[in-house]
């Protein structure tokens, strides 16, 4: 199916989006002030090693150290690795050559592996490995053979290394395969150099930015047009395009246009749906996507849908449509890690079957490693989906400073019942001529109505009087009382 893509770009970030159909199927956004370390290679040294987690930090020269755990140690030596615990692999100290597989997300750090891989237009470049694998994306046996034998065909006798072949390669020909290696090889021997003459912790390899990616990861031959709104990214991509994938150079395309290039195909509205907890259907349905620490959760409903039919049928159809919705919500929020999926209950068992071959069929268009589980006892979808880099809500937001990222906020009353309680307490320690209760205009406003029986009642348990005074600047939790 053809696409598009918008490529926006500032000083301060680059804006990916690919279109299909116009619809907006992928967001990817990247900020100059904190871009994403996935793919950098550095010369790291160990400063701690953890034998109770067979794990280590490793300085990088970022402000966290970075996580290795033992599952990412390839090769150390000419000794496998297996049964070796991880202290008698590294000690503090020591350096080590590591490439992040995992950006720094929340409160944890980047995630490292020893197994470099560095990826090429057709080809990702595996210089500790000895075989050849092919994408799983290419799913016809005989077109993987055939792949692999044009790679092994071409490989110089003495070459070192293994390779991936991409799906880009499908339709590549022998003299693309051999630029490719050549690139992936002078890289990799330039990066072996650079190991040599610095001193850990320093960054030897930096992937490409986003709109350089853009080109290598994201177009295919399903890509028709390729719009920029900036001159001089633009210009960059023409050159990069035409070194390293010249039948590309030819649909990129400068927008000059004086409305924005995203309110013009309404990514900018779809960015702020994509913020939002619910997510309406078209049938008058909705999903509920809720983000935490540990994973997130989608709760299907029918809303306003009631069907034409009966009820069955109406479930059947609000899950259906809810299925590619799901999946699309997906990408385009950038969810990763454990992600449980609650449809709405459904008794028949071939209805089930159909909602998740939906689900599979939708997220196929993902270009994310994922593993997805049936119906569980409790009628849930797991799944799990690769997290290597911020979530699209964690790029654009922020913990809200007044509920604190609970997504919810006590009650004026409760705040009220909370200061009475302060003035009991503080009329028993203290003694004082007034107390002063400071707080938001709802607060006050209920303590004037509602409440105001109960202040004038602790007024006389007290025998104290007590002023209320509005602060403007408070939120709605925020209070101070004062003794006079």
């Amino acid at each position: 199916m053809s696409n598009e893509i918008l490529v926006n770009v500032t000083p301060q970030e680059t804006r990916v989006a690919v279109i299909e159909q116009g619809v907006v199927q992928e967001l990817h956004i990247e900020r100059a002030s904190s871009r994403g370390i996935v793919g950098n290679i550095y010369s790291g040294r160990v400063s701690r090693v953890l034998p109770g987690m067979q794990s280590a930090f490793i300085d990088i020269g970022m402000e966290r150290a970075a996580f290795l755990h033992i599952g990412d140690i390839k090769e150390l030596s000419s000794n496998a690795t297996e049964d070796k615990p991880i202290e008698r692999l590294l000690h503090e100290g020591n350096n080590i050559l590591v490439q992040v597989i995992k950006d720094a997300i929340g409160t944890k750090g980047a995630r490292l592996s020893t197994q470099i891989s560095i990826a090429g237009r057709m080809l990702v470049y595996l210089p500790q490995e000895s075989h050849i694998g092919v994408s799983q994306r290419i799913e016809d046996n005989v077109e993987r053979e055939s792949l692999r034998e044009k790679l092994q065909h071409i490989l110089p006798v003495d070459a070192k290394g293994g390779y991936i072949i991409r799906t880009m390669a499908e339709a590549a020909s022998e003299s693309d395969l051999h630029a490719d290696i050549e690139y992936l090889h002078k890289l990799w021997h330039d990066i072996q150099n650079k190991a040599l003459t610095v001193s850990a912790p320093a960054l030897l390899y930096q992937d490409l930015d986003l709109s350089h990616r853009m080109l290598r990861d994201f177009v295919n031959d399903d890509t028709y047009r390729i719009l920029v709104d900036s001159c001089e990214t633009y210009l960059k991509l023409i050159i990069f395009a035409q070194n390293y994938m010249s039948n590309v150079a030819s649909r990129i395309d400068h927008y000059t246009g004086e409305r924005p290039l995203f309110d013009l195909y309404g990514v900018e509205e779809e960015i702020e749906r994509s913020l939002a907890r619910r997510v309406d259907l078209k049938s008058g349905g909705y999903v509920i996507i809720d983000q935490t620490e540990a994973l997130t959760t989608m709760d299907v409903n029918t809303g306003g849908f009631i069907g034409v039919r009966n009820f069955n049928d109406t479930i059947f159809k609000t899950n259906l449509e809810a299925a590619q919705v799901i999946a699309r919500q997906l990408r385009l929020r950038n969810l990763g890690g454990i992600i449980i999926i609650d449809f709405i209950d459904m008794e028949d068992e071939e209805h089930k079957k159909a909602v998740l071959t939906e689900l599979n069929k939708a997220l196929m268009k993902d270009r994310t490693r994922m593993t997805v589980n049936g119906f569980s006892a409790l009628g849930l979808v797991e799944m799990t989906r690769k997290r290597t880099r911020e979530s699209l809500a964690h790029i654009l937001c922020e913990p809200c400073p007044i509920c604190q990222g609970r997504g919810q906020i006590r009650t004026a009353q409760t705040i009220c019942y909370e200061i009475l309680r302060e003035l009991l307490r503080e009329s028993r320690q203290f003694e004082a001529n007034e107390f002063r209760i400071l707080a938001s205009q709802h607060v006050i406003d209920l303590f004037l109505d509602e409440e105001s029986q109960s202040l004038a009642q602790l007024a006389d348990f007290i025998e104290k009087p007590i002023s209320l005074q509005v602060e403007a600047s408070y939120t709605q939790e925020q209070y101070d009382v004062i003794l006079i």
